[in-house]
């Protein structure tokens, strides 16, 4: 503890009052420092000050300076009544500063995560990490893999971000909306964009340093399409839908360019799958949020449709769209014949659904339509998924098709003529096969099999 003599506030303050009772607050902030009003600087932690009538010293006592008696608390100072600075207050201060961070962390960490949509996020994510598990072949890099959806998932955080940035008054108009953290005023305009630009940013880069430039390049441009071109338009016509659909079919897209560095015609089933999704998806979403888009002024194609006979033919039409998907996918040697039966009734499932909003547009219709289609994707995805074709089922796919397949009677007479020729030219390398070859041919063949055998000239005859 530290001893401090009365006498230090009586040189600066000539009338003391002798029934001085002060306790400062552990909240520096609001508490009223006695070492300001006695003309004394207060030190960096909090501290308790008694002082009472008994406690005042004499003059003479006041004066003396000297050195604690054994067994007393070390203390400087003048040798008379003393202030305590209690240890327990520096550990009140420091609890109270934790508690401050903590608060603040908690704080912009839920509104981080209501800027940046973080389930739509996910969503976005699981399609990107499907995308790049058909696109491995027979291995699948783990690290890429989360690289990758690391990286979207910031890139994806940015978009939705900025897109709330750009939609402040739309959204401080909407029921639905009006709670996020920029209409509330939790959170300022620039702080969100300066969260948004850097995270951005950092997802490009991750993607570009652990997958490649090819799959950097799709987020960068799917976060352009979609904050300056998606966000702007759904106030202008009600083509923002079908340009969010071509959003949201990239993140696959990027998947399968991050794992096999290239865009093949294989990989964009599930980009079209997601395509044709989200299309019924936000038709059903468009029609029951109508009156709140209505009020935020976005242009969607619902409002333009009172009986809601077009909304529902849209979904409709793009749920049939969907059929095909499956067949393709086994046909392109991208999953096995199973996924065309599983593919087939869960779309026709999803069409049903359609199909009785287009005969009875109600919200309560429309509202089942919209849960068929938040249960068709995963288990699209995860069909998908589990009948992939590894790289060697597909190559030793190709000679069970052609065993099965029968030979046609008018190619006999092409076969028999190719097979003579096979016997004649064996006929003609006989003699060129009966020379020895060194021994070195055959150490390098048997030992090493993945050396190519070695080439020897013969003499001109």
């Amino acid at each position: 503890m530290l001893r401090i003599s009365a006498k230090l506030f009586s040189l600066s303050n000539p009338n003391p009052n002798p029934n001085l009772s002060i306790i400062s607050s552990s909240n520096h902030l609001r508490s009223v420092s006695v070492f300001a009003i006695h003309g004394v600087r207060r030190g960096v932690f909090q501290s308790h000050i008694h002082s009472s009538r008994s406690e005042l010293p004499s003059s003479t006592d006041s004066l003396k300076l000297g050195f604690d008696k054994p067994g007393e608390v070390r203390a400087f100072g003048f040798a008379s009544s003393e202030t305590v600075l209690y240890p327990s207050a520096l550990l009140t201060a420091s609890a109270s500063k934790a508690r401050d961070f903590v608060d603040a962390a908690r704080h912009y960490g839920r509104c981080y995560w209501e800027l940046s949509k973080a389930r739509l996020s996910m969503l976005v994510v699981a399609t990107s990490g499907a995308g790049f598990v058909l696109g491995s072949g027979n291995a699948i890099d783990l690290a890429g893999l989360c690289c990758t959806c690391t990286g979207t998932m910031m890139v994806a955080a940015s978009a939705n971000s900025l897109n709330q940035v750009f939609e402040i008054n739309n959204d401080a108009k909407m029921k639905r909306t009006r709670q996020r953290p920029l209409p509330s005023g939790r959170i300022t305009v620039p702080h969100a964009a300066i969260w948004a630009s850097s995270i951005g940013v950092a997802g490009t880069t991750l993607l570009a340093c652990k997958a490649n430039v090819l799959a950097a390049g799709l987020a960068a441009s799917n976060l352009a399409l979609y904050a300056f071109v998606y966000t702007p338009l759904k106030q202008i016509h009600p083509v923002n839908t079908w340009v969010g659909a071509v959003v949201g079919a990239i993140p696959p897209l990027l998947g399968w360019v991050a794992a096999s560095g290239q865009v093949s015609i294989n990989g964009m089933i599930l980009p079209a799958a997601l395509y044709f999704w989200q299309l019924p998806h936000f038709m059903a979403l468009a029609y029951l949020c109508r009156n709140d888009y209505a009020v935020g002024g976005f242009r969607m194609f619902s409002l333009a449709d009172a009986s809601g006979q077009r909304t529902a033919l849209v979904a409709l039409r793009n749920c049939l769209y969907l059929i095909p998907l499956g067949f393709l996918a086994y046909d392109w040697g991208v999953t096995s014949g199973w996924f065309v039966l599983e593919s087939t009734l869960l779309t026709l499932t999803l069409s049903a659904a359609a199909l009785s909003f287009y005969r009875d547009r109600t919200t309560k219709s429309a509202r089942r339509m919209f849960r068929a289609s938040l249960l068709y994707l995963p288990a699209f995805m995860c069909g998908l998924l589990f009948h992939r074709l590894y790289e060697n089922q597909q190559c030793l796919a190709e000679p069970n098709l052609d065993r099965l397949v029968g030979v046609p009677s008018s190619e006999t007479q092409a076969q028999e003529r190719e097979t003579g020729n096979r016997q004649n030219n064996l006929r003609a390398d006989s003699f060129i096969g009966a020379q020895a070859h060194p021994p070195v041919a055959y150490a390098s063949v048997a030992p090493f099999p993945f050396l190519p055998a070695p080439l020897y000239s013969t003499p001109d005859l």
